[in-house]
């Protein structure tokens, strides 16, 4: 079916409130936040005024929706400033499952991690395989921020021990975890739709009964692990420093990743207060950070 989609710019105090307005007010059935800095989304037309904040919002409507009652309830919020860029356009109408299920193959990380669709036969029965079907989250392993971060939880001796996967997504990381050895592992992430799919590919995987997920209002208090991973974006990396370095037992492991080259020393600053930050790995300009709880 085909689909309307409407991209703002916010600031990263306003971004969430936004989202929850497009979805909560304005109906939109899906809302998606972009690092402004990495993926620019669109130019704003005459008149209009970009709040160069750090967050691009892109929400997803049915196409028959009715966008003039979505902008007169954007434009009568106090959130966005009078004038602000934004831009609608309709998608192209394709099977866009399809033309992603093509593309997605068995993946290698590290020396005993397979990533393999859920509609593929493991290449090597023997290895760790992760049975995936990421569903609406973002993660398969494709891009190189999750590649980078597979490739750490592959290296580490995770038996035993809990971790926490800040803005799970798919569950591609937890499931990583749990199959590498892990104890449990608690997912967290603000989108719903990340938990349910963190959810199915848990119990695709027979997992299930080691993933506990939350949304950040819901996390139990005092929440720790001996290995943290969180591979969102550098702006809530920074922004969200002191929440993640909480998240870390004494002596426990952190990998970040989300972050271009350009963006990897100011977030590494965000951390080097608590933590000793290792040597940033880049790979295709992205990058992994890890660091260590004296």
């Amino acid at each position: 079916m085909p689909w309307i989609q409407i991209k703002l710019n916010a600031t990263a105090e306003t971004a969430e409130a936004i989202g929850d307005m497009l979805m909560d007010d304005a109906g939109a059935l899906s809302v998606t936040f972009l690092d402004a800095k990495d993926t620019p989304v669109f130019e704003p037309m005459p008149g209009e005024t970009r709040l160069w904040g750090e967050t691009d919002i892109v929400a997803l409507y049915d196409a028959e929706t009715d966008m003039d009652a979505v902008m007169s309830i954007l434009k009568a919020s106090t959130l966005l400033v009078e004038g602000f860029a934004h831009k609608i356009e309709q998608l192209e109408d394709k099977d866009w499952e399809r033309a992603w299920m093509d593309n997605f193959k068995p993946m290698r990380f590290g020396q005993r991690l397979w990533v393999c669709p859920s509609w593929c036969d493991a290449p090597d029965p023997d290895a760790v395989n992760i049975m995936l079907d990421p569903g609406l989250a973002f993660g398969t392993g494709t891009h190189p921020t999750t590649s980078l971060c597979l490739e750490w939880l592959d290296g580490l001796d995770l038996n035993g021990k809990t971790v926490i996967d800040f803005g799970c997504g798919s569950g591609i990381l937890s499931l990583a975890a749990l199959l590498l050895g892990a104890k449990k592992v608690i997912g967290i992430d603000i989108d719903p739709q990340a938990l349910q799919a963190s959810k199915d590919n848990a119990e695709r995987n027979g997992v299930s009964d080691r993933l506990e997920l939350f949304l950040p209002k819901d996390q139990p208090e005092n929440l720790q692990a001996e290995v943290v991973v969180a591979n969102i974006l550098a702006g809530p990396l920074r922004e969200l420093s002191p929440v993640i370095k909480s998240l870390m037992a004494p002596q426990g492991k952190l990998a970040m990743s989300g972050v271009l080259e350009a963006q990897a020393e100011s977030v590494a600053d965000c951390y080097r207060d608590e933590l000793a930050v290792n040597e940033i790995i880049v790979k295709e300009e992205w990058c992994r950070i890890t660091a260590e709880k004296a």
